[in-house]
């Protein structure tokens, strides 16, 4: 018999795997799924602000147990944007007790967003605010001086976005606007306020806010802050100055936060956003621009394939029934403007 072979009379029954020990491993053991808890007994909570990973919801808006709750993101969530503005699905303790944390496991549809992008190169969205229905967009008269492509680039992305604009020029103490607002004659619906020290029109824009969920955007310096302040005395809102080298306001609002507004015959919501100087376009889909008049656009489906209706445009059907006199004595303002925001928009006319 060779050394290598087993006697025939060997026990095999001595090396049975039963007597084998498998260490538990409940992970692997488990089977996995995509599924995910349903969380049917999520409250609905409007987000207020974001501040470093924590999110200031109110519980229960309008409602007799109206309450403001801390939470933070499930980690479902992590790659998901949550802005102020949305209104989120949470779960978790929603006392608002201090020390507890709520836990934002989703976010419901929205119905509009205001985004930005870095520069108009830039195809990554900034989402700044979600489920916003107006913007009140403020700009100086003087100090700074008021500058129109940059509150062109607003209005493109409130039109892109959905959104109902308004504007406010303030400090008109300084300096007559009309020239200014001259730019803004061919825009629908764009409705004007003036403000200055001595009269800011608050009845006039409080009228505006109610029932509406309102962004508040503007250059540093123009008196956003100051707007707001007097419109929302609790907001509190830290106001600066203009600096008389640069011409340019320091950064007062930091961060972009929901404020009730409250009148004797409603309330609604301002969004104080922070001050910035430009106001990138990159995802911007120039078609919703033109889609803002809706004359024009009309009259577009007659152009060429391709046509850009800018003034060097050949064959461009809206200049023609402009010269033509067919869109009435407001024709040429109309077209002018749409012609000055997709100069803005292509990037020959930068703020």
């Amino acid at each position: 018999m060779n050394w290598w072979e087993a006697p025939e009379d060997e026990d095999d029954d001595d090396f049975d795997e039963s007597d084998i020990r498998v260490r538990p491993n409940p992970k692997a053991n488990r089977p996995r799924t995509k599924r995910r808890p349903v969380h049917a007994d999520a409250q609905i909570a409007r987000v207020l602000g974001v501040d470093r990973g924590r999110y200031t919801v109110l519980v229960d808006e309008d409602g007799s147990d109206e309450h403001l709750v801390l939470a933070t993101r499930a980690r479902d969530l992590r790659t998901q944007p949550i802005v102020t503005g949305d209104r989120a699905r949470i779960v978790g303790d929603s006392t608002g007790d201090d020390g507890t944390l709520a836990r934002i496991v989703g976010i419901q549809e929205r119905t509009s967003l205001l985004r930005r992008s870095a520069d108009d190169t830039d195809q990554v969205e900034r989402i700044i605010v979600a489920n916003a229905d107006q913007m009140l967009i403020v700009v100086a008269a003087a100090d700074p001086e008021p500058r129109p492509r940059l509150v062109d680039r607003y209005l493109i992305a409130a039109l892109d976005a959905g959104i109902h604009p308004l504007l406010v020029v303030t400090k008109t103490d300084l300096a007559d606007p009309t020239s200014f607002l001259g730019h803004f004659e061919g825009l629908d619906r764009l409705e004007i306020f003036r403000s200055s020290p001595e009269g800011m029109p608050l009845e006039a824009i409080g009228r505006r806010l109610e029932g509406h969920s309102t962004v508040f955007v503007g250059h540093s310096g123009v008196g956003k802050s100051t707007l707001v302040n007097a419109l929302v005395p609790s907001a509190l809102r830290a106001t600066g100055h203009v600096n008389e080298v640069t011409g340019r306001g320091r950064h007062t609002s930091s961060s972009t936060v929901s404020l009730r507004y409250q009148s004797t015959d409603g309330r609604g919501w301002v969004i104080d956003t922070p001050g910035v100087r430009s106001f990138g376009l990159g995802h911007v889909d120039p078609a919703s621009i033109l889609a803002a008049f809706t004359d024009l656009a009309a009259v577009a489906e007659e152009c060429p394939r391709g046509c850009t209706h800018l003034r060097d445009a050949p064959d461009c059907a809206i200049a023609e029934a402009v010269a033509e006199g067919r869109l009435g004595d407001r024709g040429m303002a109309r077209l002018d403007s749409l012609q000055r925001l997709l100069t803005t928009f292509s990037g020959d006319g930068r703020a």
